[in-house]
């Protein structure tokens, strides 16, 4: 669900405009909103296109709220369309540098498992490359259903011009619609989720989310897990080497049951920062073999 919302925090709020500025009239809501929406797309193709640095900051709360430990963990991802081969690499943890051998052991179990997926589709038959390419193709269609029901499913409205780590923005809020009835699973989810997002006024893309759950979210039927209500979501994305915009930061915080454990409360940060764009030949060694373009 995270990857669907997400995601992938910290508000970068810079000095308000000038009078000049700020007495610009705002857009008109509905162009403004087709153009957000011939913009918004998932972030995982052009993620497939870079490494970068993770730095998951997960912190363990008491009952009150009050942090009782904090563990971060920091890995080195290269990314892959592929289902199950994107690779993360543990890189440290609680500040403390894993082992050259404890990085070799890695790399070794990833490239075991990548060299089988390459048998294997060496193996494969045209007829089932074709299943999986139109596999692939499926999923993009339901990813373009899912964003074309956001937009009929929620009730936006115009909030104001703001300034977001330099870029000028227009913030948006939006609703759920009343009785409206959700077609896909992911609507069905966005439908007990309310929230705020920042748009860059000069290319529409999202530079800021700020997502809250005004319902109860449960997973296999509450057995697997259950989000509470009032629970959060702040995403945060960035303008890289001012080409390209990629996720900066992700803070999730709220109330969980998960399998057996009740009453979790989760506070948990991702950063994502070292963007590299890069080439993967047919053979390759993890350890520092981002080639930048």
């Amino acid at each position: 669900m995270t990857h669907l919302l997400i995601g992938f925090l910290a508000g970068l709020l810079l000095p308000a405009f000038t009078l000049q500025e700020s007495d610009r009239p705002l857009p008109e809501l509905s162009s403004f909103l087709q153009e957000v929406r011939k913009h918004l797309r998932s972030d995982r193709l052009l993620l497939s296109q870079y490494t970068f640095t993770q730095t998951n900051t997960e912190r363990h709360l008491d009952g009150n709220g009050n942090v009782k430990k904090t563990e971060i963990e920091v890995y080195e991802v290269y990314p892959s369309l592929e289902e199950g081969q994107t690779y993360r690499k543990l890189i440290s943890k609680d500040g403390k540098p894993l082992s050259p051998r404890e990085l070799e052991k890695q790399d070794q179990e990833h490239e075991k498992k990548s060299q089988e997926r390459t048998r294997k589709l060496e193996r494969e038959r045209v007829s089932e490359r074709a299943k999986r390419e139109a596999k692939e193709a499926e999923e993009k269609r339901k990813e373009d259903e899912t964003i074309d029901e956001i937009f009929r499913l929620y009730d936006f409205s115009l909030i104001g011009r703001e300034a977001l780590d330099g870029h000028s923005t227009i913030s948006l809020g939006f609703q759920p619609r009343p009785g409206y009835k959700a077609k896909t699973d992911e609507g069905k989810i966005f439908q007990r989720i309310g929230g705020r997002g920042w748009f860059s006024e000069t290319d529409y893309e999202l530079v800021r989310l700020e997502l809250e759950l005004i319902d109860t979210i449960s997973f296999g039927m509450g057995i697997l897990a259950r989000l509470n209500k009032g629970a959060r979501l702040t995403f945060q994305r960035d303008r890289i080497n001012k080409e390209v915009w990629l996720p900066a930061s992700a803070h999730f915080s709220g109330d969980a049951r998960i399998l057996v454990f009740k009453g979790l409360k989760i506070d948990v940060t991702s950063e994502y920062s070292d963007y590299k764009k890069f080439t993967v030949e047919s053979s390759v060694t993890y350890s520092g073999d981002r080639v930048p373009q």
